[in-house]
Formats: structure tokens, sequence, C-alpha cells
């Protein structure tokens, strides 16, 4: 192990991508991202902020994660109003060596087709008046 790590909390993650897969307009989905604090100090997260507002975590803020102890980032993901692909992510401010680690989520979205109409006919009517 390198001096750096005995001196720093490092958050291990089990993975640091999830692919919802094929979810439908409408849905909220989440996602467990486990971590284990594989550092010499304790891990203390400060922040986690999603990429948008349809992307929440939750984890545990401010407590302290002893070194070798595990901890989880739930993220919901409320996928209304956003069809199709979707990629988003989450960054989480620690006092790990970079201060800052990243993790996405990706859903492909299938329109909600009431939805899909009424986006159709404001495209429409979008353009009929630049016309």
């Amino acid at each position: 192990a390198s001096n750096q790590s005995v001196q720093n909390a490092v958050m291990s993650f089990d993975r640091t991508v999830h692919d919802f897969g094929t979810i439908k307009e409408g849905q909220t989905v989440q996602t467990t991202f486990k971590f284990t604090n594989t550092g010499g100090v304790p891990l203390l997260i400060v922040d986690a902020r999603g990429s948008c507002g349809c992307t929440v975590p939750s984890y545990p803020k401010n407590t302290p994660i002893a070194p070798g102890a595990s901890g989880d980032m739930v993220v919901s993901f409320d996928s209304s109003n956003k069809p199709n692909l979707q990629q988003k992510t989450v960054t989480i401010s620690a006092n790990t060596i970079s201060g800052r680690e990243t993790l996405r989520i990706k859903a492909m979205v299938t329109p909600d087709p009431v939805k899909q109409k009424q986006r159709d006919d404001q495209a429409r009517a979008r353009q009929n008046a630049q016309n």
C-alpha cells in the first residue's frame, strides 16, 4: 500500500456504473452502490449530488465510516419527462485522495404515449409558429 492511502480514505465501490435497462417513462427506479473504505482513516462524505433533479443520492452524510467498514449510496432516478436514453452522474465529495468520486447511471426510457403525443404536438406548433 502506498503512503497516500494510509493518510486518506479510499472509497472502493462494488461498481461505478449501473444500467437500469429499459424502463417506462414516469417510473422511479433505484439502485444501491456499495462501497468500502479501504483507506487508513475514517471516510467522511460531505456531499453527493446528481447531475439533475431527477437523480437523487441518499447516503451516510458526515458520518465517519471506519477503515474496513462499508456503506451504501442509494441512487434513485425519476424518469418523468425524461424519454429515450438517459445518462446521469452522481458526484461525491469526500476525504479521498482526489476529493471527488463519480458514479454513473443510465436507462433507456420508453416514452409515455400520451406525453409523447403532447411533445410531438408542441413541437409541431413551434414549427408552424416559425414558418
